[in-house]
């Protein structure tokens, strides 16, 4: 699987500069960029100040806000100055994510409060691309990054936007700058950050489209297993996510969850839901362990913390999980985890459990 990171973020930010120096003697300040209401210029610092908040947060693991970091052009400085600017920034960032620790997470407001360092390189790659195109457009330059560049953009922090065959005019509509054949208008948008749910032994990582589909084709996800990892049931759960995104029905945070050992960083299992809530509140969940990680109470640590979080939130009332008769280890993880059997039949065992 390849990683978002250091090596991806100068990708972007040197399709920037490629393009904007082609237009260093035009005049950027009065010159709007594309649909936004800043100028060229403003845009440009824009690029800039993103990459070094982004830098600073990652570098200094903020946890509760944003660090008071801004990047403004001095008057003087000219376009080529400004150009400059975006490639130290984002020579900054790169480095921030090359030496970040895979399990480092800082402050991000949107959804779920932090990211980790491929979701700031995301992000920071997204600024740039997007940013970049409204300067074109406004100084009507031609401008199309590399397709790659979107598409791992794209299956990182836009996991509930259905894919395109084009990577670029996807992110495009789904920022409001373009349309695509059978999509409204996009009038607000966002991207979403992969949720991580914390347990006393265990962190339940979300995953992301990128890291399913390498998954489902036999690969780690971006994870380090304990060995005899993933489990199989864990390799489908990833394939069913990468079909729900292909189709468009994904919902990240009701998706799956690679449970990650705290005290040596290794993946140990998978566990997550079968879909979103129904009309009644109800989410089926599923689970699996490596074989060298059972017996340890993991399962049920991280069911417990599973459940917790989803009952807190205000689409789901009821939890359930089907499990087979002959399966008894994984009813007493239910039981333990406070789910009650209300069912049966010949072949299996249903629980559930109310918020």
């Amino acid at each position: 699987m390849r990683t978002m990171g250091g090596e991806q973020v100068t990708e972007a930010v040197a399709s920037c500069a490629a393009v904007l120096r082609t237009a260093l003697d035009r005049d950027w300040e009065s010159v709007r960029a594309g649909r936004l209401e800043w100028s060229c210029r403003r845009t440009a610092g824009h690029i800039a100040s993103d990459l070094v908040v982004y830098a600073g947060q990652l570098a200094g693991r903020a946890q509760d806000a944003y660090l008071p970091l801004e990047i403004t052009l001095d008057e003087e400085a000219d376009n080529r100055e400004a150009v400059r600017s975006i490639e130290l920034t984002g020579a900054l960032l790169a480095a921030a994510v090359v030496t970040a620790p895979r399990e480092a997470r800082a402050f991000h407001p949107f959804p779920f409060r932090s990211a980790n360092r491929e979701g700031f390189a995301a992000m920071g790659i997204t600024e740039v691309l997007l940013h970049t195109h409204d300067i074109a457009e406004g100084l009507g330059l031609p401008y199309e990054p590399p397709a790659e560049l979107c598409e791992s953009v794209l299956t990182r922090i836009f996991p509930h936007v259905r894919p395109g065959p084009d990577h670029w005019r996807t992110l495009l509509c789904a920022t409001g700058r373009g349309e695509l054949p059978g999509r409204a208008p996009v009038t607000g948008w966002h991207w979403t950050n992969n949720a991580v749910i914390p347990a006393e032994r265990l962190t339940l990582e979300g995953v992301t489209p990128a890291a399913a589909t390498d998954l489902a084709v036999g690969g780690t996800g971006g994870f380090e297993w304990v060995d005899g990892g993933p489990f199989e049931s864990t390799r489908d759960a990833a394939g069913a996510l990468v079909k729900a995104y292909r189709s468009g029905t994904h919902r990240p945070e009701w998706g799956m969850f690679v449970l990650v050992r705290s005290e040596d960083g290794r993946a140990v299992g998978g566990m997550g839901f079968h879909g979103a809530p129904d009309e009644e509140g109800k989410a089926e969940v599923g689970y699996d362990l490596a074989v060298r990680a059972r017996g340890h109470g993991y399962a049920t640590e991280a069911l417990r913390a599973l459940s917790g979080w989803a009952l807190a939130r205000g689409d789901v009332r009821t939890l359930t999980a089907i499990v087979e008769r002959a399966n008894l280890p994984s009813q007493a993880v239910v039981s333990r985890a406070g789910f009650t059997r209300v069912g049966e039949d010949e072949e299996t065992f249903a629980y559930a459990l109310n918020g």
